[in-house]
């Protein structure tokens, strides 16, 4: 019985994620999360106790994922961290429709700000930041890092071609060398 509670409980967050990643916010009604879903309202409302809470547990796994993806980034190179991350969210949105979705929602279950977008992006800055400590001119590379991201990513859903990885890579391509000058310049000054 657990099991099948379990699933179902599953199968109206995929649902919804669906929704919102392939529509509009307002896509995500009660009907058809239910109708996606396979499931009567009843079964919604045990497992939710509104919309509200579904979406924002659509954004909580989201950000369980989301968040993996910027500590698997950063657990390599420092220098070209920034490059991974930007790969794996492109990579991450393409084909994870819970990330997709997730990245346009607020913890409350709106599509209000701040945004788990908004929180990603400042912990990938944070990280950035901290690991370039020494380097020359960390807020600034920072601040690419995340222009280049948030772009790659808003661009994607018109175009999903921009989250390709190989696009990513392209352009990645023509920034790693300021980051890898950035820290060669702090790993020296360290020394």
């Amino acid at each position: 019985m657990y099991k099948r509670s379990e699933q179902t409980r599953e199968a109206l967050v995929s649902a919804a994620a669906e929704l919102i990643a392939t529509g509009r916010f307002a896509d995500a009604g009660l009907v058809n999360i239910c109708r996606v879903a396979g499931v009567s309202r009843g079964a919604l409302y045990h497992h939710f106790t509104s919309i509200a809470e579904l979406v924002a547990e659509v954004y909580a796994q989201a950000r369980e994922r989301a968040t993996v993806l910027v500590e698997d980034s950063f657990a390599g190179s420092a220098a070209d961290a920034p490059a991974r991350f930007s790969v794996a969210l492109g990579a991450a949105m393409a084909k994870d429709q819970l990330i997709c979705a997730g990245m346009g929602l607020g913890a409350d279950g709106t599509d209000s700000a701040p945004r788990l977008r908004d929180e990603v992006l400042g912990m990938v800055r944070d990280r950035i930041v901290e690991d370039a400590r020494g380097g020359a001119a960390p807020d600034a590379l920072a601040d690419l890092a995340v222009v280049v991201t948030a772009g790659l990513e808003s661009l994607g859903y018109t175009d999903s071609g921009w989250w390709d990885p190989r696009q990513t890579e392209r352009l990645w391509g023509v920034l790693r060398p300021l980051f890898a000058e950035a820290h060669e310049v702090g790993a020296t000054a360290d020394q």
